[in-house]
């Protein structure tokens, strides 16, 4: 999965009527008390990066992956960058650094990780804080790909959707759809073409109004362009279905606020273990 396109607007989010981008808007309340302990009272003892390529049996194309992860206690905390972006220092300045200090780093990655582990340590996906379990079976990483992708559709109302706009391409959820016979646009920083030769759009403001849904990776969270798909889903009512990976601890917050689902996957990700894993679903069709 390629990051997904960057969008050239800087509209804002809001939660409890604060107007503010959304990475800033949660982490000020997460200074303030709303989740937990005091960030600056918590340290980060473990820093790691994670590298991936894949090219799965049957398909045309690869993809690659880089992930910053930090871990507080039992939670880790993840951002995805590009491939080859992340500073080689970065990974030794977070370590023994409190979770405060880090929601102020220069990088957005390091920020987006950091906030992620503090959620994720006070606020794990659990049925108390509206997460329901969803085990993914063993099998090689396009087997779990697709029971994932099957997943993530299914929040959508397929019955009342016609075409998505899915901004960061995956294949599978775009073969999920195809196989319930809904529409898409994709949109991917990247561009391209799909696995079925479509072409993927790189402008995806452009592409708002074409739409009756939205879905969208954890990584527009991690390159800004979040906020203008919260903004066009709250003013247009459209469901707006977020997968991450990235944030994935961060993104349940906005149910309700833009977001009316979330496929939450903590690390280890699927393509990790080959193993059964869990994702972890919040809101959704018939919810």
């Amino acid at each position: 999965m390629s990051p997904a396109t960057l969008l050239t607007a800087a509209p804002t989010t809001s939660l409890g009527g604060d107007t503010l981008p959304v990475l800033d808007l949660i982490t000020g309340r997460a200074r303030t008390g709303a989740y937990g302990p005091d960030p600056a009272s918590l340290r980060i003892a473990l820093a790691f990066s994670t590298v991936q390529a894949v090219r799965h049996t049957g398909r045309s194309r690869g993809y690659r992956n880089e992930v910053l992860s930090l871990r507080l206690g039992s939670a880790v905390g993840s951002c995805a960058v590009e491939p080859g972006d992340l500073a080689a220092d970065t990974v030794t300045d977070c370590v023994g650094a409190t979770v405060g200090e880090l929601l102020d780093h220069p990088r957005t990655a390091v920020r987006v990780a950091a906030l992620d582990a503090y959620l994720g340590h006070c606020r794990p996906h659990a049925p108390a804080y509206g997460a329901r379990r969803y085990g993914l079976p063993a099998g090689s990483s396009l087997v779990k790909s697709r029971v994932r992708a099957a997943a993530v559709v299914g929040l959508l109302p397929l019955a009342d959707v016609r075409r998505v706009l899915v901004v960061g391409v995956v294949n599978s959820i775009l073969e999920q759809l195809r196989s319930n016979g809904v529409g898409y646009l994709p949109c991917d920083l990247k561009g391209g073409t799909t696995e079925w030769g479509e072409p993927v759009h790189t402008d995806t403001l452009a592409h708002l109004d074409d739409c009756d849904a939205i879905l969208a990776s954890g990584m527009t969270l991690g390159n800004g362009s979040l906020d203008p798909l919260l903004a066009h889903a709250r003013a247009t009512g459209k469901p707006l279905v977020l997968f991450a990976q990235t944030g994935s601890a961060v993104l349940p917050c906005l149910i309700g606020d833009g977001a009316t689902a979330v496929s939450a996957e903590p690390y280890p990700f699927f393509w990790l273990d080959g193993g059964p894993t869990v994702i972890h679903l919040y809101g959704g069709a018939g919810r």
